[in-house]
């Protein structure tokens, strides 16, 4: 599996090493191939809201972006893994730390709930509908238990 991690957001807070053990937990527990491949990108609040435009003609800054390859989909504990390219996941730590605060959570969590977030939304989930918003959150919810209860 190769989990590539590019941080030029300057946030010297983020744990690199924490998003590659999650990115790694999250992969295997979603069947995907150890050769499956995945791309997560830090940037600053300036270079977030130029692909939030870019990508998404919204305006702003936003906390993440998912950009799929593949068009992979989780697979089956009990079949083959999948193979393939998942895509690239942008991140923004500090839209994440002003997210935590509101929240009343630490930013590792922020941060670790938007990298499950991402990697759902590169498998394919989406929460436009009021079942695929049901169905996607409950599944970001239990991996996002699971990896925060993996001691470290």
């Amino acid at each position: 599996m190769a989990i590539d991690i590019d941080d030029s957001s300057a946030a010297e807070w983020v744990d690199t090493e924490a998003l590659q053990c999650q990115a790694a937990f999250l992969l295997d527990r979603l069947h995907l191939s150890a050769d499956a491949d995945l791309s997560i990108v830090l940037v600053d609040e300036q270079e977030m809201a130029r692909l939030h435009v870019e990508w998404m003609d919204e305006p702003g800054p936003t906390d993440v972006m998912s950009f799929p390859m593949d068009d992979l989909h989780a697979g089956d504990p009990s079949g083959p893994r999948v193979e393939g390219i998942l895509g690239d996941i942008v991140l923004c730590p500090a839209v994440a730390a002003k997210q935590a605060e509101v929240a009343g959570h630490g930013v590792d969590v922020e941060i670790a709930l938007l990298l499950t977030h991402g990697v759902l939304h590169l498998l394919g989930h989406d929460h436009a509908e009021p079942q695929e918003h049901e169905e996607m959150f409950a599944l970001q919810a239990d991996l996002l238990r699971d990896w925060l209860a993996v001691p470290r």
